[in-house]
């Protein structure tokens, strides 16, 4: 059952509760049947095995229909993400050439305008309705495409990530064994399923038998709601979400007593945010993932991950990680270098892209463009990205580190940190700033807190306080957005 587990878990658990959407349960044998009415739904329209599907809404029962109708046609599920505008949409459609664009009613007018055939979805319950039977099975192995997620797009232009079977079913394999997730397990789905994010904990869950509660669109009271309501057990989310959580009203009276634990990724959890959610007895683990790499790469405890809360812990089960230098010489034990891993959870590369695919993949191993350091143990702590580092003076510079103090100060809400150009260092350091609710900064009084922490060079010289930060679609800050807007602004304090 690596191509279909939906069809293995209808056949032992046909009756188990799998997805709650828009107020109803939907149990195992009903997404099964509804995978087969969508397959042959695309048939009838001339979808073939390999022509590509695309989705544009929400967060919607037809995510996981279109991605578990997949191996019984053969056609490759294309998660759009619907928050961006039209001149952003139009090329990255180009590119994947999709045959049919399924849409939501909140999509309707974007689905109209970019032009291609389309199903909205009163049509698209019609045809399911309609059809009877199942298609002919395609041919498929493990390493036909499943799946392309685009990548979010936080270095650059998104790309089409090619999500193989065999990729899907190492990622759910390694998140079940080395995350310890249980058939009694539930989480609520509420960052973006067009995000790797829906392979985090979701598509593991559903080959378990767990349960999945489904939020169109995150909203920190309803969330919390959720949780109590349907007994989740187990959280993911980025740290902006976890933010809005704990700043939300009804976060001090949550129900939080079925959670086994909560897990953070897209970017490091400021250790004040993870404490706040220790304080309503939250255990708290730091997650590292990317859409190439299954999405779950490390394996870390709840005890563990209390004793070592800037780790995200050692590689999954079948997974290789290894620290390296430029030329591709692993580093020794407490050394920073880029981050490669290994093992049958990689993407198979890029849509019709060679040379990024190239780029990113050499000889079996994955080049994240992430920093890391691996301890004695054999525990990594992800330092950065490549991309985010500057030289100072000759120094390097890992913004992470610097963000995590600033982090530590109550005042601060979110922070970003990045290089700016500088005629006698070459680049420095620009914090760029939020308040937390209530609160004001005191740049003299910051700056002296970070003389006595910080080494003189990683100190930022320059500071901006804004309302607030830009995010990318996944919910991370938007760091290319901020170079644009600063990098060559003549910065001042």
């Amino acid at each position: 059952m690596l191509l279909d587990p939906l069809a293995m878990r209808a056949r032992l658990s046909p009756a188990q509760p799998a997805l709650w959407a828009e107020g109803h349960w939907y149990s195992y044998a009903e997404l099964d049947a509804r995978a087969t009415a969508l397959a042959a739904a695309l048939a009838t329209a001339g979808v073939r095995a390999g022509d590509r599907v695309a989705l544009l809404a929400e967060n919607s029962l037809s995510h996981f229909d279109l991605m578990h109708a997949a191996p019984r046609l053969g056609h490759i599920p294309v998660l759009c993400n619907y928050r961006l505008p039209l001149a952003e949409q139009a090329p990255l459609l180009d590119s994947i050439a999709p045959k049919l664009l399924l849409h939501d009613a909140s999509q309707a007018r974007a689905a109209a305008e970019l032009g291609r055939p389309s199903w909205g979805p009163e049509e698209l319950e019609a045809r399911c309705r309609g059809v009877a039977g199942a298609p002919s099975a395609p041919t498929l192995g493990p390493e036909d495409t499943a799946l392309i997620l685009f990548t979010g797009g936080s270095t650059g232009r998104p790309k089409g990530a090619c999500i193989s079977y065999r990729q899907q079913f190492y990622n759910q394999i390694n998140t079940i064994v080395g995350w310890g997730l249980r058939p009694e397990d539930a989480v609520i789905q509420a960052t973006p399923c067009f995000h790797a994010a829906v392979n985090a904990l979701a598509t593991p869950l559903l080959h378990l038998g767990g349960r999945v509660i489904l939020q169109r669109r995150f909203e920190p009271e309803g969330y919390l709601e959720l949780l109590g309501e349907q007994g989740a057990t187990l959280m993911f989310l980025v740290p902006t979400m976890y933010q809005m959580l704990s700043e939300a009203g009804g976060f001090a009276g949550a129900d939080f007593s079925a959670l086994r634990w909560a897990i953070s990724g897209g970017a490091p959890c400021p250790a004040p945010l993870r404490e706040r959610f220790a304080a309503r007895g939250v255990a708290f683990r730091q997650g590292y993932g990317m859409t190439e790499a299954g999405v779950n790469c490390f394996a870390i405890s709840s005890e563990e991950a209390r004793l070592r809360p800037a780790s995200v812990g050692r590689p999954m089960p079948y997974a290789q990680a290894v620290v390296r230098d430029p030329r591709g010489r692993p580093l020794p034990d407490g050394e920073v270098g880029e981050l490669t891993l290994a093992g049958p959870h990689l993407f198979s590369g890029y849509w019709r892209q060679p040379e990024a695919s190239a780029e990113m993949l050499r000889e079996g191993w994955l080049w994240t463009g992430d920093y890391a350091r691996r301890d004695s143990q054999g525990f990594f702590s992800i330092c950065g990205r490549r991309k985010e580092m500057y030289i100072s003076g000759g120094e390097n510079v890992y913004p992470a580190e610097v963000e995590a103090l600033l982090y530590a100060q109550p005042e601060i809400a979110e922070c970003a940190v990045l290089g700016v150009p500088n005629p006698r260092w070459g680049e420095v350091g620009l914090a760029v700033l939020v308040a937390a609710p209530g609160a004001r900064i005191d740049l003299d009084r910051l700056r002296a807190r970070l003389r006595d922490e910080l080494a003189g060079y990683k100190r930022p010289c320059h500071y901006r306080i804004v309302d607030a930060l830009p995010k990318t679609g996944a919910g991370k800050i938007d760091k290319p957005a901020l170079r644009r807007r600063y990098a060559n602004e003549g910065v001042s304090a």
